[in-house]
């Protein structure tokens, strides 16, 4: 699709040295030394080498600064990818952890042996994305910071990539422009300090757009099955295929490919109308460059068609097995509501622009102006090669934004609820290029730095927001560890056992999760009341047995025991009941957020 040449030129001089670094003065160099002073103490100029070595290291400097912003100009996608990198990594490590992360750190700390059962039972659609990072922790070792650093990486890499589809489509300053937006937008910031595999889910998106519009390039104009145009498209089956066993949702953007393409035949056909009509009325046959919209040769012919439709094709076949297999666990998403009034406003504000109704105001105006605008231009009399251009990146941009979160509500409202706005994460990148090609409309440049600033101002409170430490679902896990952690070392020899209750919204899930995220606060603890193993089983959680029972039978020389549990449907007053009973009282009571941590101390014997 992309209408554009590259072509680039580089010249360079050889310095010649002079005649006297090539033959040095000979009476310099036999100058004689005098014999040193024994009875003063003489303060020496610096030495001609030592000025050197300076004006050399001076120049290294200014030759490593020169060379790495000449860099930063030229590959942009390194830039600004680096740039979004850091937004996304600093403060990662200040949030306390929430309950998905905890699946991810559950599931991807496990055995290899107990990942695999795991997955046959849930999670199936995580299965990718856990493994990868049980390798990560293998090579890196488990934090807080860790869980979330691929992210913030995955996150550098798409806005990378979103500058390089900009730059295809619509040119540089497109590409810029769109990846400086990508990268302020509230959501990728969320994702990218988010243990879970959203921010993965972005660059796969984008990475499949980039290798499909490289291969429609390489098959427009050229042989059937040209070997340059078999390969991309292969390349572009088999990322379908890596995306979609990643996450089955990125199926949605092989048909937004499709969409893309069957809107560009239809156009182009329109354009040719236009184009024949322009000839008749003229008398004469205009040739079809730019007349009526139309670029020939065409952006789309029926060989790119199909060679979309086989490599899609091909990718289906080949992830049958995990689609089925996360088919079967459908009722995983269970909790998701069906369509209703609050639907609404998730899309507007939520699912792209994290709940800022300013910053969405904004960007859905920028969107709107763009489609409007751009394709308004591009049927004009006359549209200039730009004007053509920027209507064939609309073309390109709108269904990857419009048609996954469409799919999904249709869905939805039919009776199966799949559509949240976590799952739409796979269109960030091009929700980006739709508001830079609203931004390169501005002219002069100094104006469109001006527009640019002001969008990464309004982005300010958000990204902020989503690094302080109780940001994630009021989560206050790492207060409730470091509780335990702390008090722990004042008795560091007590003989320790805990009893985890229920988490906060999520009943069937244990405050285990609490000790897997923060392992270092609980280490040495018994579990004083878990009768089944989530590893054993192929479930994500422990369960507890009988308090009244289970409890008392594995107390032994246990004198402290701890409580963590939701602030309701608790345990804690049958576990009260039960400890009292054997001698213990409770000594201290905490509330962080929604968990209690309490402590249990026996009466000495």
């Amino acid at each position: 699709m992309d209408v554009r040449s590259e072509e680039q030129g580089v010249d360079s001089q050889r310095a010649v040295p002079s005649r006297e670094s090539i033959c040095p003065d000979p009476v310099r160099s036999l100058r004689p030394v005098s014999s040193p002073h024994t009875d003063s103490i003489s303060v020496q100029r610096p030495s001609r080498a030592g000025s050197s070595l300076r004006a050399l290291t001076g120049s290294s400097v200014r030759e490593t600064v020169v060379a790495v912003a000449t860099t930063a100009v030229r590959v942009p996608e390194i830039t600004v990818g680096a740039l979004a990198f850091l937004v996304s990594a600093v403060f990662a490590w200040v949030p306390s952890l929430w309950y998905d992360e905890g699946a991810t750190v559950t599931s991807a700390t496990r055995s290899w042996a107990a990942l695999w059962a795991e997955l046959q039972h849930v999670d199936a659609v995580h299965g990718l994305y856990y493994a990868l990072m049980h390798a990560w922790f293998w090579l890196v070792g488990y934090t807080p910071f860790t869980l979330r650093l691929p992210s913030a990486l995955a996150v550098g890499v798409a806005a990378g990539l979103v500058v390089a589809v900009g730059r295809r489509i619509g040119g540089t300053r497109l590409g810029v422009v769109s990846g400086i937006a990508f990268l302020v937008l509230p959501r990728v910031v969320w994702a990218g300090g988010e243990g879970r595999p959203y921010a993965t889910i972005t660059t796969l998106s984008v990475a499949l757009t980039l290798v499909g519009l490289t291969a429609v390039r390489r098959t427009r104009g050229g042989v059937p099955w040209s070997r340059a145009g078999l390969g991309w498209w292969i390349g572009y089956g088999a990322v379908a295929a890596v995306a979609v066993t990643f996450n089955v949702y990125l199926a949605l953007v092989v048909v937004a490919h499709g969409v893309a393409l069957v809107w560009t035949l239809l156009a182009q056909r329109a354009a040719a109308g236009r184009a024949d009509r322009a000839a008749d009325v003229g008398g004469a046959a205009l040739g079809r460059g730019t007349v009526g919209g139309l670029v020939d040769p065409p952006l789309v012919s029926w060989r790119v068609s199909r060679g979309w439709l086989v490599a899609g094709v091909v990718a289906a076949v080949l992830v049958v097995p995990v689609v089925v297999l996360v088919m079967r666990q459908s009722t995983q998403v269970a909790w998701i509501g069906a369509v209703g009034p609050g639907t609404v406003r998730q899309v507007f504000r939520t699912a792209w622009f994290g709940g800022s109704t300013l910053f969405a105001t904004v960007a859905w105006l920028c969107m709107v102006l763009a489609v409007v605008l751009v394709l308004r231009a591009a049927r004009g009399a006359a549209p200039t090669a730009r004007e053509l251009l920027r209507a064939q990146a609309v073309r390109v941009v709108l269904p990857l934004v419009v048609v996954p979160t469409a799919l999904l509500l249709i869905v939805t409202a039919a009776g199966e609820h799949l559509y949240s706005p976590k799952y739409a994460t796979l269109s960030l990148p091009f929700v980006a290029l739709l508001i830079g090609l609203a931004l390169t409309a501005i002219r002069p440049r100094v104006t469109l730095a001006i527009a640019v600033l002001a969008l990464v101002a309004i982005s300010i409170p958000t990204t902020v927001a989503v690094k302080t430490p109780h940001s994630k679902q009021d989560s206050h896990w790492a207060n409730a560890a470091a509780i335990v952690e702390r008090q722990r070392s004042l008795a560091p020899d007590a003989d320790e056992g805990v009893v985890f209750g229920s988490v906060w919204q999520h009943p069937s899930t244990t405050t285990q999760i609490i000790r897997d995220t923060y392992p270092t606060a609980f280490a040495g603890m018994t579990d004083l009341a878990a009768t089944t193993s989530g590893a054993q089983t192929g479930q994500l959680w422990d369960t507890n047995g009988d308090i009244t029972t289970t409890v008392p039978s594995r107390l032994g020389d246990i004198d402290t025991v701890w409580y963590l549990g939701a602030k309701s449907r608790s345990i804690r007053h049958e576990l009260t009941t039960t400890l009292e009973a054997e001698g213990f009282t409770e000594s201290h009571e905490w509330m962080a957020g929604t968990t209690v941590v309490s402590e249990y101390t026996r009466a000495p014997r």
